[in-house]
């Protein structure tokens, strides 16, 4: 018989074999969806000391321990989660704009510069600490021709192979500034040694920076220091600030991003500002990216021409808050709808959660301080 009977044989063998009846397949079941976070209470005003605007940054190394600043030039520490909180030290001329920690001792403050603000003074873009707060120096950037401020601070912390030996270390970026003109550092040694990196000329100014690794990272930026020619920008980066490529671009003038949270490596949210006057154009949006940051997509928050976006913060990819004014925003679903939260607080700039075992703290920073406990 040759190769070729034979496989036609067995095939009819196989076509012609009784058939018996046969067990349908088990449906595929679905994981479980994670358990929706609860709130062990409403959003409170906790400590601090009393400021008239609108204060920019709070931070937590521990579910202890953390800091925050304002435009007075004050830093304040808390030891007990945000019960109570100390003020460390006080610069006049100073304006606290950021704040960015490796651990419970070592930290950096972005100052927002002068002319600006009225009452800043202080042309030191950067300060750094080594005893948790108490004392503060000014960090010497190199290249800082044409830079001028800081509004955001991010830390990075990786491991990594050194001579055969697995070591850890601090990646830290510092950018800024609202109303330009925009500028960009980086360390990778812990803020021992600094290089700025050069920007396209689609950021005149820069709001918000964030590294999800080494070598990807965004910025948050408004295409022209004049805000009634700008567009909101999102920069990324995949060579570790060698290059950058516009992500996102908004069509509409008067606008930038403000701030961004990430709540997985491909799910990320941004704040976009606008300061359109034309009634028309009242329409509010969020940004949101599910590739990565890839691409980015405006969801509709409010319609409103007195709304404005501050801080962003999310606990899972579902659930967030937005910090505005007049008032904040929460979602369970993603974004695709929202709700006002007027306990949020006044002019939330930045919103922080902060890991506490199997329960989370989520503190908000603006006019005043806020915290919400959640456990699921």
């Amino acid at each position: 018989m040759s190769r070729a009977q034979w496989f036609f044989v067995s095939a009819f063998a196989v076509a012609c074999r009784p058939s018996t009846p046969s067990t349908p397949p088990e449906p595929p079941v679905s994981p479980e969806p994670p358990a929706s976070w609860v709130a062990d209470g409403p959003w409170q005003a906790i400590g601090g000391t009393e400021y008239p605007g609108k204060q920019d940054d709070v931070v937590f190394v521990s579910p202890k321990v953390g800091f925050y600043g304002n435009g007075s030039g004050a830093v304040l520490r808390t030891d007990d989660g945000g019960d109570t909180w100390r003020e460390l030290w006080k610069q006049p001329g100073t304006y606290v704009r950021a704040l960015g920690f490796l651990d419970e001792r070592r930290g950096f403050l972005g100052n927002l510069g002068p002319d600006y603000f009225p009452g800043v003074t202080d042309d030191a873009m950067l300060y750094r600490t080594d005893d948790g707060g108490e004392h503060w120096t000014k960090v010497a950037l190199p290249d800082t021709e044409g830079a001028r401020g800081v509004c955001a601070i991010d830390v990075l912390s990786v491991d990594f192979i050194n001579a055969g030996v697995r070591d850890h270390k601090e990646i830290v970026h510092v950018g800024g500034r609202v109303g330009g003109p925009a500028s960009l550092f980086r360390s990778d040694d812990g803020g021992d040694t600094w290089k700025r990196l050069a920007l396209p000329p689609e950021a005149a100014m820069i709001l918000d920076v964030h590294f999800v690794d080494v070598n990807t990272g965004f910025v948050f930026a408004g295409s022209d220091s004049n805000v009634e020619a700008s567009n909101a920008v999102i920069l990324k980066t995949t060579d570790s600030g060698r290059s950058w490529r516009v992500a996102y671009r908004s069509t509409r003038p008067f606008e930038l991003t403000w701030k961004a949270s990430f709540p997985t490596r491909d799910v990320g949210y941004a704040t976009l500002q606008s300061y359109n006057p034309e009634p028309a154009l009242a329409q509010r949006y969020v940004l949101k990216t599910t590739d990565g940051g890839d691409s980015w997509q405006e969801l509709p928050l409010v319609v409103d021409p007195k709304a404005q976006t501050f801080g962003v913060g999310f606990v899972d990819e579902r659930h967030g808050w937005i910090g505005g004014v007049p008032h904040g925003f929460e979602t369970r679903d993603g974004g695709a709808t929202w709700t006002a939260v007027p306990e949020l607080g006044v002019a939330t700039n930045k919103i922080r959660i902060v890991p506490d075992g199997d329960a989370r703290a989520v503190f908000g920073i603006g006019k005043d301080l806020r915290r919400l406990r959640l456990h699921r």
